[in-house]
């Protein structure tokens, strides 16, 4: 089949990569991608949030499955003017992304479902919501209500710190993403992702991950996108899988239903563990970057069959094949990320990476320019290994990374040290 992703990060290259595993896969186009795509797939420029381009592109190009990788198309409804051109699509429809593109929404569908999650409040006003946190204290979770790329969260340890933060979102740090905002308690314990393909009625867990969002070594430093990811997740026993299938999950899909949403794509649930009982952090309605770099590794060719059957509704009929093994991804990013970066810089040593089916350096801010791949990018390459342990993969993803010449990176050198 002829087969079109959106997307252009380090995310949609892993997919690609492991799509063109698949022998179902005849041609591969990636709209935009970026330099490490365009080695592996065709690369095509496309305004990936104009439903109306990417069905015409559909059209010219003859495609016949479009998998959408980020939030930002699926929050614009790209997802249901494909679907109303007759086209297989994998993502959920713009109600559906609610989920991700509004926190306040997604507070509401927990609280109609009784899924467990953090206490919240909801504000527009700086001056209610500083009087809010002053009346809570610290710690407390400030949150923009819509998509600010993963890094609208900032979790308080001081009041003056909430109120700052207050300050920033209600006056426009993230645009019309934090003109409304969500304060919640803060909640302790240990975070994990949890992927869900769902078809609108069943539920098929793809696999856990860890992630990492602080900027540096020891989580200390400013939230990120993430900084590193390893799969699975110990924490996320089979036991707390099952709770959070049970108890958040699928009430979610039921309560979605209800009110005439179907939610049809994959679902990453952020789940706070404490004491064996899992809470949702807050839900995103695709793949998570970088956990989707560590959950391609270890999933291979099969994800163009489980996403095919998930777009087709006949997600009862497959299931995923697992081997015991496990995967690391660390992110190397531009200097100064998540603020200000330059970009340009010539990155060197890559052409001598290793590329197996298990080893692996998918581009996530990257271009060609004059035969050279240069950073353009926040977050710029997803180093990532498979292995039989833990310790093995992670071995490997850092011999790897120290093979990079790009002396205007940086890279945290403790992923995985929860687990490790």
């Amino acid at each position: 089949m002829n087969i079109l992703i959106l997307g252009g990060g380090g995310r949609e290259h892993s997919l690609a990569w492991a799509v063109k595993q698949n022998p179902k896969c005849d041609r591969l186009i990636v709209a935009p991608g970026n330099a490490g795509i365009a080695q592996i797939a065709e690369c095509a420029a496309l305004d990936i949030e104009d439903g109306d381009s990417v069905a015409s592109f559909c059209a010219d190009n003859a495609i016949d499955f479009v998998i959408i990788g980020p939030e930002a198309p699926l929050a614009a409804g790209v997802s249901d003017v494909l679907r109303a051109n007759g086209l297989v699509v994998f993502g959920c429809s713009e109600a559906a992304a609610q989920l991700e593109s509004s926190k306040s929404f997604t507070k509401s569908i927990c609280d109609a479902c009784n899924a467990p999650t953090a206490k919240y409040a909801h504000f527009t006003q700086t001056d209610t919501a500083k009087s809010y946190v002053t009346a809570q204290g610290a710690p407390i979770v400030i949150k923009a209500d819509g998509l600010a790329a993963g890094k609208g969260v900032v979790v308080a340890m001081d009041v003056a710190t909430a109120h700052a933060a207050i300050d920033d979102m209600l006056g426009g740090q993230f645009g019309a993403a934090g003109a409304e905002v969500v304060i919640e308690e803060f909640m302790d314990g240990e975070e994990a992702s949890y992927f869900i393909l769902c078809d609108g009625e069943t539920v098929l867990p793809v696999g856990t991950a860890q992630d990492h969002k602080r900027a540096f070594d020891g989580d200390e430093g400013p939230n990120t996108g993430g900084m590193g990811a390893y799969s699975p997740a110990p924490v996320l026993t089979d036991t707390v899988a099952q709770k959070a299938l049970d108890e958040i999950v699928k009430p979610t899909i039921a309560e979605m239903a209800k009110r005439g949403t179907p939610f049809q794509g994959v679902l990453y649930a952020g789940l706070m563990i404490k004491d064996g009982q899992p809470r949702l952090v807050e839900y995103n309605v695709r793949f998570g970057d970088p956990e989707c770099q560590v959950l391609m590794m270890r999933l291979g060719g099969q994800i163009l069959d489980l996403l095919h059957a998930c777009a087709e509704s006949r997600l009862s009929d497959v299931k995923p094949n697992w081997a015991d093994d496990h995967a690391m991804t660390i992110v190397i990013a531009a200097d100064g990320y998540p603020g200000s970066y330059e970009k340009g810089s010539v990155i060197n040593g890559l052409q001598d990476l290793p590329e197996t089916s298990s080893e692996m350096t998918f581009h996530a801010g990257t271009t060609k320019k004059d035969g050279a791949i240069t950073a353009t990018g926040g977050r710029v390459l997803n180093v990532t290994a498979r292995g039989d342990t833990l310790k093995e993969a992670h071995a490997k993803a850092y011999a790897m990374t120290g093979q990079i010449d790009w002396p205007q990176g940086f890279y945290r050198r403790d992923i995985g040290h929860r687990a490790l």
